[in-house]
């Protein structure tokens, strides 16, 4: 089970846009990398080409960036603080995340 998951609301702790929240569009596992909405945007230069017989022309495309998971934190939906998550067994076996902050689950 992973701590942070899609659309969780997440808070930037490190980088340019600290103190910045937002949801999570893509959680990269193996790169240990996430992908916030709005956040994190980064500018890329794409030059003139020809498709069949239509011209696009030179552009600059802005995209949302990956974050490393270490540069984010789960905001918990009941005290809506920026908090760590912990991992505990419900009663009937399910693995849940809580926050550390109020104890609540936060899945």
């Amino acid at each position: 089970m992973q701590r942070i998951k899609k659309g969780d609301t997440v808070e930037i702790i490190a980088g340019k846009d600290v103190g910045e929240r937002g949801e999570v569009v893509t959680v990269m596992v193996k790169e240990d990398r996430v992908v916030v909405s709005n956040l994190n945007v980064g500018k890329k230069h794409e030059k003139a080409k020809q498709i069949g017989s239509r011209q696009i022309p030179a552009q600059i495309v802005e995209f949302n960036a990956p974050l490393h998971l270490s540069n984010v934190m789960v905001v918990c939906p009941a005290c809506s603080k920026a908090t760590r998550v912990g991992f505990r067994f419900k009663d009937d076996g399910y693995k849940v995340r809580f926050c550390k902050a109020c104890d609540t689950d936060i899945d």
